[in-house]
């Protein structure tokens, strides 16, 4: 059982920035694979960009060059900072995680950006 902790969403004007934190209950290299997805009212949730144990990160086009992934495992926590945010970038954010086959998501946290 893996469990995960977002914080640092809110809301920020279009072209701001935010940290998203997320805290794993193992230590986030036992996992394959952790990082953030996001759903937008009446939307699919996809992916935003997560990072392998071996360091390959995958991330939607939409965000490249604008969001970054990093971890720190001696707080097994995962961040995603985002800059150059825009409206489209409104939505919920879930951490995830993939733990030899089984995936886990957080409660998800709230960004918004106002226009």
């Amino acid at each position: 059982q893996v469990r995960l902790v977002e914080s640092g969403g809110g809301l920020v004007q279009a072209g701001g920035s935010l940290r998203l934190s997320c805290v794993a209950s193992r230590n986030i290299f036992s996992l394959n694979t952790m990082g953030w997805y996001r759903q937008a009212p009446e939307k699919q949730r996809e992916l935003v960009m997560t990072i392998t144990t071996g360091g390959t990160i995958s991330y939607a086009d939409s965000v490249k060059g604008r969001f970054t992934i990093s971890r720190d495992s001696a707080k097994n926590t995962v961040y995603l900072q985002m800059n150059s945010l825009k409206p489209d970038d409104t939505a919920v954010y879930y951490c995830y995680a993939n733990w030899w086959g089984t995936t886990y998501w957080g409660q998800g946290i709230q960004v918004t950006v106002s226009s």
